[in-house]
């Protein structure tokens, strides 16, 4: 327990300081810019501040920023894909900031359901508030103490008992350096931005709260007589610099789409009639009897967020001039200085509204806001490995973000099954399976039912496109064809099934068991790929979400969808079933270094010391593992052309490649995963069902299901079935798995 006491002190001690001086919050700010930063400035500090990665997204590598992948809360609300959408969102940001144009802008993320825009909502919450936990990212606010500075106790400070009861922070986070004149600030900001590239702005006055204690104690000190009025009202004992971490209500705000009143008290707030008549103001509207709680008050400083804007929309044509002058008003003749990012987030809804005068001939009284909307548009995710981690973050508690290194790893973790633990009615739990290349399935759907299929790849389908887009490239045989070599424009991501219904149909399906039974193994409780392929394309006719033409046309690109599949689980029951028949990998390796060594005019390490490369290991591995030549294509041991060419074309050009896309790792020829070359990665997957009939007489796949016992397909079963669950399956799911196939097999055999 107490070390858990121990880590809350720290995690408080760290988020905030002793409230300082204006004149110490001024000396901060000279070695430490960026703790002054105006709204966009920080919104675009706070995204940069945690670096990016690459990523491939529709067939094109990209350079994203962590900040989306929210790692402060261990991805808890990252944003999967829409890299291409929110690089855009950080670039208006850079604009913004620098001032140099759409300062009057409001940005907006459209865009259907389940894209991920809410996400993006909490993913800016996360970040910016622990960014506001760093040195870097501090943010500063004012509080002030006038009790010392009443006319009945003068301007003494009485017994000099300071209480803390007395000090009243700024309600709408006025920004520190807004208490200086607004000359004396301009100045201190030209010193403040001399080598800056992205210049600091402070334009916002103090807020009529901060401005009425600000005047009270300027009267008073005026009245006794004062000559160093603004050091006077300005005292540590009057004023205080202090820190605040940003959060919903403190620097961001949030307008919801249940949220209600008139468009004054949403946007900024409401009169307090019982403040009101205690205040007693003599006739007029003390500013500290208003509430600031709208939405922009909330935002000052930093994040205004309006969310499912179609149900605001009569706020937004209110908020038109906000971006560009900056300023509302609270009442007739008070206003209000306002440092905020504006952003909208809706649902295509949005878009209705705002065409509903389009065909007024230039009449449009819209027409004005939606010049103000700079829009960004999510779309549904086209890449197969990101709807699948996301599939699997809808159905666990998964979090983290799947970072991996090469294809080949990314691929791994798309195929794998996964396990739940399911109530059973009884107020007791059952384990459920996803077999393998069960979500690989449901994400392979997902995708392919909202790729545009206008421009498929050359003569190849939409599976072959979402392979495309989402490893970048194609491996036909020795040929790999880069995704740059097609043009895509077509209406990738803007309908399809979303996360959604493909969830909600998984989940149906763990809830019960399946049709089936086995003597020995709980194959009622597996889930298998076939299983939700076809519940999904069975649901489709009912959704509301989805026309009777977009279900037509879903339920037409199932077929191609169940054969890749089909092929993936092929691919697994062929290599188990010839597991103990490959080639090794450290054979592999081995012609690769030596190859690599014979291009380069180098020597191999050997236990003996190094060696020159060994041609007959080389002609051995071509010619009896690879297939590619026979006797005539050497002289001797010695490679003739052919053979140096495709040494040269095949092998040494994919370890360049290998080594260019780990370039910030040392090269070694010896760590290259030798599945990342094409022509060897054929090799070690070179299985097919012609090397079982060979190797293995008398076996037979319609006997699978019940092989005789002491024949060779009872042994082969058995073995098999072990492999398999070293890939990941079950003693379930091998069994359903491999059934299936060698009942396809089976129609083949003879």
């Amino acid at each position: 327990m107490t070390d858990y006491i121990r880590a809350g002190d720290e995690e408080l001690s760290g988020a905030y300081e002793e409230p300082m001086s204006l004149e110490a919050y001024v000396e901060r700010v000279l070695s430490n810019p960026s703790i002054a930063s105006h709204a966009p400035k920080y919104l675009l500090e706070a995204i940069e501040s945690m670096g990016t990665r690459t990523v491939i997204e529709e067939g094109e590598e990209r350079e994203r920023y962590r900040f989306f992948d929210d790692p402060a809360n261990d991805g808890e609300h990252a944003i999967l894909g829409n890299t291409a959408v929110l690089n855009g969102f950080v670039d208006d940001l850079r604009t913004i900031a620098a001032d140099r144009g759409k300062r009057e802008k409001i940005i907006w993320f459209d865009g259907p359901t389940a894209t991920g825009k809410s996400e993006l909502k909490r993913c800016l919450i996360n970040g910016l508030r622990e960014y506001s936990k760093t040195d870097a990212g501090r943010r500063y606010t004012v509080e002030w103490n006038v009790a010392s500075a009443t006319e009945d106790r003068g301007l003494s400070y009485g017994d000099g008992i300071d209480r803390e009861d007395d000090w009243y922070e700024s309600p709408v986070q006025s920004h520190p350096l807004s208490v200086f004149p607004e000359g004396v600030r301009s100045s201190l900001l030209d010193d403040l931005n001399e080598a800056d590239q992205l210049p600091t702005r402070v334009e916002a006055d103090l807020d009529p709260f901060c401005r009425e204690a600000y005047d009270l104690l300027e009267e008073r000190y005026r009245r006794n007589g004062g000559t160093n009025l603004f050091s006077s009202l300005t005292d540590p004992r009057h004023l205080r610099v202090k820190n605040y971490v940003v959060d919903v209500g403190k620097g961001i705000g949030v307008l919801h789409s249940e949220d209600d009143g008139s468009p004054k008290e949403r946007l900024v707030g409401s009169w307090m009639p019982g403040m009101l008549r205690e205040l007693d103001s003599r006739g007029r509207k003390n500013p500290q009897a208003f509430s600031y709680d709208g939405v922009l008050s909330q935002g000052n400083g930093l994040l205004t967020v309006v969310e499912d804007a179609s149900q605001h929309a009569d706020l937004l044509r209110k908020l038109l001039n906000v971006p560009d002058e900056g300023r509302v008003k609270l009442d007739k003749g008070i206003g209000m200085d306002i440092d905020t990012q504006l952003l909208i987030i809706s649902n295509p809804d949005l878009d209705v509204e705002l065409d509903q005068y389009a065909d007024r001939n230039g009449r449009d009284p819209l027409k004005a806001l939606k010049r103000r909307l700079d829009k960004h548009e999510f779309g549904y995710l086209t890449n197969l490995s990101l709807e699948a981690e996301l599939i699997r973050r809808e159905l666990t508690s998964e979090t983290a973000v799947w970072e991996a290194e090469g294809y080949a790893d990314l691929e791994s973790r798309v195929r794998e099954g996964l396990t739940l633990s399911m109530r059973d009615g009884r107020g007791g739990a059952v384990e459920r399976e996803l077999a393998p290349h069960t979500i690989e399935a449901a994400a392979l759907y997902s995708v392919v039912t909202r790729l545009d299929g206008e421009d498929t790849p050359g003569s190849r389908g939409l599976v072959d496109k979402a392979l495309l887009f989402d490893q970048g490239y194609l491996q036909e045989g020795d040929e790999r064809i880069d995704a740059d070599e097609f043009d895509f424009d077509g209406d990738d991501g803007s309908h399809g099934v979303p996360v959604t219904y493909t969830r909600d149909v998984i989940a149906d399906l763990l809830q019960g068991d399946a049709d089936r039974q086995h003597p020995d193994l709980p194959v009622e409780r597996v889930v298998m790929p076939d299983d939700v392929l076809d519940a999904m394309a069975e649901g489709l006719s009912d959704a509301p979400v989805f026309s009777r033409a977009e279900a037509a046309e879903y339920e037409n690109r199932l077929a191609i969808v169940k054969s890749h599949i089909y092929d993936r689980q092929e691919a697994d029951v062929l290599d188990a079933l010839l597991a103990e028949k490959g080639v090794d990998e450290a054979t592999v390796s081995e012609y690769v270094e030596h190859v690599f060594a014979w291009a380069n005019d180098e020597q191999v390490d050997a236990d003996r010391g190094p060696v020159d490369p060994d041609p007959l290991l080389m002609k051995v591995f071509e010619t009896e593992h690879l297939g590619r030549f026979g006797e005539d294509a050497y002289s001797g041991a010695a490679p003739t052309d052919r053979v140096e060419e495709f040494r040269r074309e095949k092998v040494i050009t994919a370890i360049n490649r290998y080594a260019w896309e780990n370039r910030d790792e040392d090269f070694a020829i010896e760590n290259v995963d030798v599945s990342e070359i094409p022509v060897i990665r054929a090799v070690l997957d070179a299985h097919d069902w012609g090397d079982v009939k060979r190797l293995f007489e008398g076996f037979d796949p319609a006997q699978w299901t019940d092989p005789p016992s002491e024949t060779e397909t009872e042994r082969r079963k058995e073995r098999t079935i072990e492999h398999l669950q070293a890939q990941g399956y079950t003693p379930a799911s091998a069994e359903l798995t491999s059934r299936k196939v060698m009942r396809e097999v089976s129609y083949r055999w003879d």
